[in-house]
């Protein structure tokens, strides 16, 4: 059975990449995501999130901080990203996923974040 952090690691290198596919690869299909631009539930509306995401800031790097499981399927990761844009401008971003799994998918992400600051 794979573990929040596994999920997390694979799910992230996925979106540094920008590989939506591969994303979308770690949800459920009825899997919710939610963050400071609001909730989205299912595959279409989780999908343009990372859509939108990626083509505002077309470069992403992160860094699992701390972890904190709660059981099998549900854990919090506290991160320290690098959001970077078309310009090359850089913005860091540090927060906490708090995910819950089903079958090694994402059934729920929840992320917590700070606002993004010149890095």
């Amino acid at each position: 059975m794979a573990a929040p952090r596994d999920v997390s690691e694979s799910y992230w290198a996925a979106e540094c990449r920008r590989d939506i596919d591969a994303v979308m690869a770690h949800y459920q299909p009825d899997a919710s995501y939610e963050d400071s631009g609001g909730r989205r539930v299912g595959e279409a509306a989780i999908r343009q999130a990372y859509v939108d995401s990626a083509g505002a800031y077309p470069g992403l790097q992160v860094r699992i901080v701390r972890e904190f499981i709660f059981d099998d399927d549900c854990g919090a990761l506290e991160f320290d990203a690098v959001l970077i844009d078309p310009d090359g401008k850089r913005f860091r971003v540090r927060g906490v996923n708090v995910v819950t799994l089903r079958d090694g998918r994402f059934t729920s992400v929840r992320s917590y974040e700070d606002p993004p600051s010149l890095d």
